[in-house]
């Protein structure tokens, strides 16, 4: 997809309403129109209503494309372009709620590889993001979450978040009265075989980090994608939510 001296990046998208009425997730991945090896992985998962949600989750795609196309990675931070675009987007969510009935609000996951081979992400709410190497986590978000607070407190363990009756509870998002804190990283610098994935819930609930992994290693991105979403479908048992999925793994040039 994109490539620059010594590696290149192999990508795919995976999206599906799953057993809803109408799809509130968007996903996308973004080569950067001047500058060979640098990508950027935006997802979002609306929240509000058939067209509320929506509207949440394209104003976050489509305020990650304004502001990538004029990002300069050789001159700029990308910590800062991830917190503009969460920070641009709320604000425009917010304004669309305005004139809707709705109340429209949205996750956001991002993240932006740079021709360095760093990874910057940024996130809020309880879409995440996984850094793998090879087939054995290395790293992911923690989610913005009620249960996600309750781990972290000692009070639940992580096998019994994942059942918890309280699970969709997030206490961060975009669009909401209070301002959002997103939450920002850095790792790197990446290897050939490393792989970033961004996911929405409807499709991490149903998996365990070996899992995806395994997944993620052992196939190319695309295919890798199309069997998760398949999976996670077979998994919902008919009662599941939107996902999608946006993956970037770093090969060697051969």
């Amino acid at each position: 997809m994109s490539r620059n001296p010594g590696f290149r990046l192999n990508a795919a998208t995976g999206i599906h309403r799953g057993d809803r009425t109408y799809q509130q997730d968007q996903v996308q991945v973004i080569s950067h129109p001047r500058i060979a090896g640098c990508v950027l992985a935006v997802l979002a998962d609306g929240m509000g209503g058939k067209s509320g949600g929506r509207k949440a989750a394209d104003q976050v795609v489509l305020t990650a494309q304004q502001l990538f196309e004029r990002f300069s990675p050789e001159d700029e931070n990308p910590a800062d372009l991830l917190r503009q675009i969460a920070d641009e987007a709320h604000l425009m969510i917010k304004l669309t709620a305005i004139s809707a009935e709705e109340e429209p609000h949205s996750t956001v996951a991002a993240y932006l590889i740079t021709p360095d081979r760093r990874c910057h992400w940024l996130h809020t709410g309880d879409s995440r993001i996984y850094y793998f190497r090879g087939p054995n986590m290395l790293k992911r978000t923690l989610d913005h979450s009620y249960v996600q607070r309750l781990v972290d407190e000692g009070k639940i363990s992580e096998t019994e978040a994942a059942t918890h009756p309280q699970s969709n509870l997030l206490t961060g998002c975009l669009g909401t009265v209070q301002d959002p804190t997103p939450t920002g990283d850095v790792i790197g610098p990446l290897e050939p075989g490393d792989c970033l994935m961004a996911c929405s819930d409807g499709l991490w609930h149903y998996f365990n980090p070996r899992e995806l992994g395994t997944v993620l290693h052992s196939l190319p991105p695309r295919e890798a994608a199309e069997l998760l979403l398949n999976k996670a479908r077979q998994r919902a048992h008919g009662s599941g939510d939107n996902l999608s999925l946006a993956v970037v793994r770093v090969e060697p040039l051969s």
